[in-house]
């Protein structure tokens, strides 16, 4: 069924959870908010369901419609063709300090038409367009630190998304539709839910004051030290469908080696195999089976050497079972033994438990969050035991059989 498409009631149940849970941390937006959306050419229906779901809620839009990247027009890839080091490089400084002024969230819609536009790019350019924008994601962490700005990301399923996936679209759209509980009478309501569920697991591992999180499996055997004053997030509405419980580790505690067994796809590149090994919180050893030089140069990029996520799936919270090659999927898979993901690069701040907002650069670096352009989610699905060394010495088996043990 390579031309199915959502119902309208559909689009109006997945624009309900993303305008009225997922912004404002699970509450929805205010009357008066200015949301930023942003959606490319294919997922059209979803624009309209989204700004009246915004204007029914009082709230103003900003809509960001943007072409598709394709074989028959290459948008992304012919930017790289024919830009030069300055082009690369240029920052529109005003246009953008002034969105980030002006919205007080927003939403990205995912609807990838070619998910390897950019095989074969020089990496070292994508990279570069990369850094180029870092002040822009600082401006926008700023103000989420301070409690005035909440983003989430969505899919729309596209034929080219279905098909690297070996689904059909109408199988790919039942995935969506069943993690995001479209089909439920009040999504909104079951998500709260959900939502409430997650917190209990979190509110105990929060509890539990820990030190050290040692993965041990076939695949794996991985150090990371929490750090200070560290908490464990998730069901916070960032990302729809969002089953996972993460963290932002103090960088420097990282040791160990894991390797992965699920598809990268990152910068419009394929990247398989991959084998990452930590010293003192830095890779120092790293692998993959295709395209190798992407991810080289990615690690290579100011800071992306450094773990910035943690993150564990509880496979009795999500409703994800299939393979979707896309992250935002992936990394909530359920499956036999849920599923561990890590990112390189950038850490989140709120997995502070002080005081965010009055937090400085300095203070942050010195805590062991990682600053960078990259964050890159890579995942494993095999089989693992999670064991806490806490505080005060007693170790604790917190993850096993894809199943938090709290």
């Amino acid at each position: 069924m390579k031309n199915y498409s959502p119902s309208q009631k559909i689009l109006d149940n997945y624009a309900d959870v993303l305008v009225n849970f997922a912004l404002n941390g699970g509450k929805g937006i205010k009357p008066g908010d200015t949301v930023y959306v942003i959606v490319y050419e294919y997922a059209k229906p979803m624009l309209m369901a989204l700004r009246r779901a915004i204007l029914k809620a009082g709230g103003h839009a900003i809509t960001d419609f943007r072409p598709d990247s394709d074989k028959k027009h290459p948008y992304d890839r012919e930017f790289y063709y024919y830009a030069n080091d300055q082009q690369l490089s240029f920052f529109p400084k005003k246009y953008l300090r002034g969105l980030i002024d002006e919205v007080d969230h927003s939403i990205f819609i995912i609807s990838e038409t070619d998910k390897q536009a950019l095989k074969g790019v020089d990496p070292k350019k994508i990279m570069k367009r990369g850094e180029a924008f870092k002040p822009y994601m600082d401006w926008r962490r700023d103000k989420e630190n301070k409690g005035r700005f909440t983003w989430t990301l969505a899919l729309y399923g596209t034929p080219e998304m279905a098909k690297e996936a070996g689904l059909s679209l109408n199988e790919y759209w039942n995935e969506i539709i069943k993690a995001c509980f479209l089909r439920d009478g009040a999504p909104v309501k079951k998500w709260k839910a959900v939502t409430s569920q997650i917190q209990k697991t979190i509110t105990k591992l929060n509890n539990l004051n820990i030190d050290i999180i040692n993965v041990k499996g076939p695949d794996v055997d991985l150090n990371i030290k929490l750090g200070e004053k560290r908490r464990f997030l998730g069901g916070r509405g960032a990302n729809i469908p969002s089953f996972e419980i993460f963290t932002s580790p103090d960088w420097r505690g990282t040791n160990g080696w894991i390797k992965f067994d699920q598809p990268l796809y990152r910068y419009g590149n394929l990247i398989t195999g991959i084998e990452l090994e930590f010293k003192n919180g830095k890779v120092v050893n790293s692998k993959a089976k295709k395209n190798y030089a992407v991810l080289k140069h990615m690690i290579d990029t100011p800071n992306a050497n450094k773990v910035g996520e943690f993150s564990l799936t509880d496979k009795r919270f999500s409703k994800i079972s299939k393979f979707m090659a896309e992250t935002l999927y992936d990394e909530n898979i359920g499956g036999p033994y849920g599923n561990t993901h890590i990112a390189l690069g950038a850490s989140y701040n709120d997995a502070y438990s002080g005081n965010i907002a009055k937090t400085t650069k300095a203070q942050w670096k010195k805590l062991g969050f990682n600053d960078s352009s990259v964050h890159t989610d890579i995942i494993s699905t095999s089989k693992r035991t999670v064991t806490a060394t806490l505080k005060n010495g007693k170790q604790k088996v917190i993850y096993k059989d894809g199943k938090f043990t709290v």
